[in-house]
């Protein structure tokens, strides 16, 4: 799937934009699936709201035990003060995650797909092993902002070898909240880990006290069906969408099977549940 100069490139930049990779009526086909499960979706039980400004906080339980399932998050501003949400459960989801890609036969499909299977294999990944997906709305006008990370920080490895997999399934531009990053970024280490503190709860853990280069922050506007290939270290961020339009999004991540995945992650399998490859 991807020619020496891609590899390059992706070594080079820690992260790769290949367009046309999804068709659209595939893109179009998550969508609509993701549509149906969101209106069966019943809030009334559990209201969990994604941000990343608390992953600090003391575990959400039904986040934490989202490792294996299909569950609903919400955006930050999508309540009113009297907990009401301001706008219909469809239009108030941050995200679904965290097992689409093994509890779902379309988005099953679609994971392993074999143009998949051959990319990860080309980034000379063995044994990979499918740890998690999710499908981001970015909300019109309340789609929250997501600060600058690397996924190893949630998802670590010794050593690294992750990678994340970022499907547009509608256009990203800088209105709607497209991905942003820092090129090259991943050749200066792992800035910090979230980790289980053994009481039930999540901290950060510092690593390196340096600040990234924002300066160097470049917009990856990318269209419909283009897949973003980014290496577990790369910084990158997305911003808020205040524009009137969605900005709809398939993430998978992926690991080598071959390399410590680490016990104090906050996504753990059961061993009755472990990660497959593909």
């Amino acid at each position: 799937m991807l020619n020496q100069t891609q590899l390059e490139q992706y070594n080079r930049d820690g992260f790769l934009v290949v367009e046309n990779f999804v068709s659209h009526e595939s893109c179009d086909a998550l969508r609509t699936r993701i549509g149906e499960l969101a209106a069966d979706f019943n809030p009334a039980d559990v209201v969990s709201i994604f941000s990343t400004n608390e992953q600090n906080r003391i575990a959400d339980k039904y986040f934490m035990e989202s490792s294996d399932k299909i569950r609903f998050f919400f955006e930050e501003n999508a309540f009113n003060q009297d907990g009401t949400l301001k706008q219909s459960k469809e239009q108030s989801i941050n995200k679904i995650g965290h097992a689409l890609h093994d509890c779902d036969p379309l988005f099953d499909r679609f994971s392993r797909d074999l143009k998949i299977k051959e990319l990860i294999s080309d980034l000379g990944f063995t044994n990979p092993l499918l740890m998690q997906s999710m499908y981001i709305f970015k909300q019109p006008r309340i789609g929250g902002e997501v600060n600058c990370h690397q996924d190893s920080t949630f998802l670590y490895t010794d050593p690294n070898a992750i990678a994340g997999l970022w499907f547009a399934l509608e256009d990203a531009t800088v209105e709607n909240g497209c991905l942003w990053t820092i090129p090259a970024g991943h050749h200066e280490g792992l800035k910090s880990r979230w980790v289980r503190d053994g009481n039930g709860s999540m901290k950060f853990v510092n690593l390196n006290t340096k600040e990234w280069d924002v300066g160097r922050l470049i917009p990856l506007e990318v269209s419909k069906g283009t897949l973003i290939l980014l290496h577990g270290l790369l910084p990158h961020l997305s911003r808020q969408n205040t524009s009137p339009r969605s900005r709809h999004a398939y993430t998978l991540h992926v690991i080598s099977g071959d390399v410590e995945y680490s016990a104090d992650n906050w996504l753990q399998r059961a061993s009755t549940s472990p990660a497959r490859g593909f």
